[in-house]
């Protein structure tokens, strides 16, 4: 799951894969804003056909809570 999320973080956002790890927070660490985050999001969802709930976006700051999330929402 790391490395597909990974894979669309570099391909489809353009994020340095150095800067990719499960520790890396969206806004802090990989720089992401909220209309790149939203795009993640939508791609993600298209991805691993999980529904993300609006309400538990805040809630998913780094790659392995998103990896987390996916997991048991799929």
């Amino acid at each position: 799951m790391f490395e597909e999320l990974k894979k669309i973080l570099t391909d489809e956002l353009e994020v340095d894969p150095a800067l990719i790890t499960p520790e890396a927070e969206f806004v802090n660490d990989l720089k992401l804003n909220s209309l790149e985050i939203a795009d993640f999001i939508v791609l993600c969802e298209d991805k691993f056909g999980a529904e993300i709930e609006e309400s538990d976006i805040h809630s998913i700051l780094t790659v392995q809570d998103l990896c987390d999330y996916i997991a048991s929402h799929a």
